[in-house]
């Protein structure tokens, strides 16, 4: 891999990175910049396999644009790069000790989301939050550095990478049962009397609010666990977790203030509100707890 390749593959993540502008890309500005680049790498990768399972098509198209980039990706396992997004990621993977399982397992949940569109309980939902957001941690926590190597680590990456997930599956409940896909647990739906009509119409009544502080409460608690992962990081790393999970309570904190409606209009974060958490993140101890 030359120079010059390896250099424009990181610029072209850099501007899949910033043009996105998530709540990732204002975390990854408190990092030093070697590990900025690295997980601007990790993010273009992951954007670019999301975009292939919500693009345009038929479930059987889109199917096999993941079967084929999952076999681009194989390639560049071997060094043979056909995207620009792959000498950077490989670069990023060696230099980290990122698996090439974990990014397997991502492109394995979005596949997932173009046949599977429900889930019965909690647990089958946790086991795709595993797939396409906890290996995201673990590979997060692994470019970020672990001051303290424990078997706990582990755990807490994945749980606040579901953490982050189900708060996007809450935020995004409108757009996703226009898409056919209904993340909710059926398991919750039926213990409120909820129905996946009732979904598809945007009612938003005393059986909604309940369920809604239900599944707020049961978030919650997958971020007071994760908390515990900040006194394991580095203090880069300590940094860009507390500005991520600054940026995610806060969004589902606006979803408890509007009392669940999600409907009415998109739940979402200002630049401003966002530069502020970053900010805040530099404080030291993790203020982003309270």
């Amino acid at each position: 891999m030359s120079a010059d390749a390896l250099r424009d593959s990181y610029a072209y993540c850099y501007d899949v990175t910033r043009r996105a502008a998530s709540n990732f890309y204002f975390g990854f500005l408190l990092l030093p910049r070697e590990k900025r680049q690295a997980m601007h790498a990790l993010y273009a990768f992951l954007r670019q396999t999301d975009d292939l399972g919500d693009d345009g098509g038929s479930i059987e198209e889109r199917l096999a644009a993941l079967v084929k980039w999952r076999a681009s990706f194989d390639r560049a396992l071997t060094g043979e790069f056909d995207a620009l997004v792959f000498p950077a990621l490989l670069d990023t993977m060696r230099r980290y000790g990122i698996q090439a399982e974990w990014l397997h397992t991502v492109i394995d949940g979005v596949a997932a989301d173009q046949t599977v569109v429900s889930f019965a309980t909690y647990d089958e939902l946790s086991r795709y939050c595993y797939q396409v957001a906890g290996v995201v941690g673990l590979s997060c926590i692994h470019i970020w550095g672990i001051r303290e190597p424990s078997p706990r680590v582990a755990e807490l990456a994945v749980t606040c990478g579901r953490a982050f997930q189900l708060t996007n599956i809450l935020r995004d409940l409108k757009e996703d049962i226009e898409r056919g896909r209904v993340y909710l647990p059926q398991q919750d739906l039926a213990q409120f009397d909820y129905t996946e009509h009732d979904l598809r119409q945007g009612v938003c009544d005393d059986r909604f609010r309940a369920l809604m502080r239900f599944e707020i409460e049961r978030t919650e608690a997958c971020y007071a666990e994760a908390a515990e992962l900040h006194e394991y990081l580095s203090p880069e790393g300590q940094a860009a977790l507390g500005a991520m999970m600054g940026m995610y309570r806060g969004l589902l904190g606006e979803i408890r203030r509007r009392d669940g409606d999600v409907f009415t209009k998109r739940v979402r974060l200002n630049t401003w509100q966002k530069l502020g958490i970053a900010a805040r993140s530099f404080w030291p101890g993790p203020m982003w707890q309270s």
